[in-house]
């Protein structure tokens, strides 16, 4: 049920108030959901035989008598058991799934909770359906409101204004804060929960006494975190300090000379600010190393590497994003792994990770240097998780650019280092010859420093690479315009540039006529229209098809991959950020073939695909964890 609505961009829509889902009625489509199920040892084959044996009883047999299933050749009773015991656990989650859509939660976020709660799911959250707040993340405390309030709950009870608070602190959260201003607090939940300022005040004197809240003083201001925000907050100040203070760290003996033959060896030219660097690693626990594009950062990780190898020591590099260390990996030459796998809490989502124990144990680290790059990509929470895997007498090296965008998850955790001026931190600010020939790089200094573009054409070709342009439009049709005829042909005359190799397309939103979803529309078909008969799959509001520009958008450390190029090797793992292109969609097999960019070839199910989206367009955040 529904009605029609004018969106302000995109016209007339469909509105949907309610909905309900039900098995398939027919014998076909019930066929096709056993076939897509993931039930095991049934697939479609199987599928068919089974519907053509039972027909209109299969679901009954399926739930109380698997046992009937054993006269089909190829099912054995240990196979019908599963078979069924698959199902019943489904269809558990099919009706919990299909209750939690009234409440704005989705499939994902709806097992997740089953799995927390039991069989009694619903009834526990019909009792109190704002513990929805406490078990999602991103839940919609409004939706949850709208419906709770029917059921007859108080609009002025504790449950309702105390779950109104912390969803009002996870929405901060959720856009990187780690605490609110009291006062601030008070009139965003006076607003949502339509009771009074009196009321509000006391559940959250009620919450901290709960220690589900701090509330913390700081000059004038009193600032209100969720307690684990706060313990985290406090537990990597405190780690921080303590490495970097302990005292018993063994220095390298004649550290000059070694570096002085590394040099030389090396035919490098290391600059005062690069040697002061690597010196601070020599002299401190804890450094951050921080400087913009072109500054030299690379050949610092590269030079103490070197060094400490040299002395038997064992260096371990990391990185916050799977592309991020690739990259390490690559300029480096020695493997570097992303904070999650290295703390071993790969298969953790971020949202997942911010409602886990800030004190919980973490895998001890076996290393003598650890260095981290592109540091501002680190948020508080995998920063926290990190310290409490450092030994103390370990060296931490944070590097990065602390003007590129904070971690999508929360904190700003680099800058807020460098601002306590209680670690060493080494500001890299000259631009390397080599790099000082861009004017890409030379305009991002330039920013920095709010000075206007570098745009003039070079006379001298030995001096600037004519790599930057800017272009002024203030109609969103001609951008698109403009955008389109860059990407289709303009830049492939201009220097050879094509589209899947060397162009991409950056924007600051995903919504509108040029935000990400609409860009990757438009672009998908002038760069690989529908032609040729090429296959494709819709998910969600998605239409994958063959050829098309590929992005992993979560951290996949179990899918199996192949590489057929130069000789064959396998393994697994694709890991966020990382680029490929569609080779082929298996509608038999349900399956979706992906060359990456490393010439990984990955086989998706057609139930994977919520991993990917296309990369014609990505945001900016996404583009920091690729360099183009």
């Amino acid at each position: 049920m529904g009605n029609f609505v004018e969106h302000p961009e995109y016209g007339t829509q469909f509105k949907i108030e309610t909905f309900e889902k039900t098995l398939p009625e027919t014998l076909e489509g019930l066929e096709r959901y056993l076939a897509n199920s993931n039930l095991k040892g049934i697939g479609p084959a199987t599928a068919k035989k089974i519907i053509k044996q039972f027909g209109g009883d299969t679901i009954h047999i399926l739930r109380f008598e698997p046992e009937k299933l054993t006269c089909i050749k190829g099912i054995t009773k240990e196979k019908a058991i599963e078979a069924s015991e698959s199902f019943n656990a489904n269809w558990e989650i099919f009706r919990i799934v299909d209750y939690l859509q009234k409440y704005g939660i989705g499939p994902q976020n709806a097992e997740r909770i089953y799995k927390k709660l039991g069989p009694d799911t619903i009834d526990l959250i019909e009792q109190n359906p704002y513990m929805l707040i406490d078990l999602v993340t991103k839940a919609d405390f409004r939706q949850i409101d709208q419906i709770a309030l029917k059921l007859g709950l108080d609009q002025e009870s504790d449950k309702r204004v105390q779950s109104g608070i912390k969803y009002a602190l996870r929405i901060a959260n959720n856009n990187g804060n780690c605490c609110v201003l009291y006062e601030n607090l008070l009139e965003f939940c006076h607003e949502l929960l339509g009771v009074s300022l009196e009321l509000i005040e006391e559940s959250i004197i009620n919450l901290k006494a709960l220690k589900e809240v701090v509330i913390e003083d700081r000059e004038t201001q009193e600032w209100v975190y969720l307690s684990n925000y706060d313990q985290a907050e406090k537990n990597v100040a405190e780690n921080l300090i303590a490495l970097d203070n302990y005292k018993n760290v063994k220095e390298i003996s004649g550290f000059d000379r070694k570096l002085k033959k590394i040099e030389k060896s090396s035919e490098l030219e290391l600059s005062d600010k690069q040697l002061e660097a690597i010196k601070a690693v020599q002299n401190h626990n804890v450094c951050v190393i921080t400087g913009g594009p072109g500054t030299g950062k690379t050949t610092i990780i590269k030079t103490i590497i070197e060094l400490y190898k040299q002395q038997e020591k064992k260096v371990v590099l990391c990185a916050p994003t799977g592309r991020a260390a690739k990259r390490m990996t690559e300029t480096t030459g020695e493997e570097a792994k992303t904070l999650h796998r290295l703390l071993e809490i790969g298969k953790a989502e971020n949202d997942q990770m911010q409602t886990m124990d800030p004190n919980v144990e973490v895998v001890p680290l076996d290393a003598d240097v650890v260095i981290v790059d592109e540091m501002s990509m680190v948020d508080l929470f995998i920063m926290n998780y990190l310290l409490q895997a450092i030994y103390k007498g370990t060296k931490l090296v944070l590097v990065g650019d602390s003007n590129q965008l904070p971690s999508v998850g929360p904190g700003n955790v680099l800058k807020d280092i460098i601002n306590s001026e209680k670690i060493t931190v080494v500001t890299l600010n000259k631009i390397f010859r080599q790099a000082a020939k861009s004017k890409i790089i030379l305009n991002s200094h330039k920013v920095n420093e709010g000075e206007n573009f570098l745009i003039q054409k070079s006379e001298n070709k030995d001096e600037l690479i004519d790599d930057f342009f800017f272009i002024s439009e203030k109609s969103q049709d001609k951008i698109l315009e403009t955008v389109i005829s860059l990407c289709s042909g303009r830049l492939k005359k201009y220097g050879n540039y094509d589209f899947a190799e060397n162009i991409q397309v950056i924007s600051p939103t995903k919504k509108g006529m040029l935000g990400v979803k609409e860009l990757n529309k438009s672009l998908q078909e002038i760069i690989n229209q529908q032609i040729g008969n090429k296959k494709e799959r819709k998910f969600g509001d998605s239409i994958f098809r063959e050829g098309d520009r590929i992005m992993q958008i979560k951290n996949n450390y179990d899918i199996y991959w192949e590489k057929h190029e130069p000789r064959l090797e396998v393994g697994k793992g694709v890991f966020n950020g990382e680029y490929g292109a569609i080779e082929n969609i298996d509608e038999t097999e349900k399956r979706i073939k992906i060359k990456f960019d490393d010439s990984k070839i990955v086989w998706y199910g057609f139930d994977e695909l919520e991993q990917i989206e296309h990369s014609y367009c990505i945001t900016v955040h996404k583009s920091q964890r690729k360099r183009i």
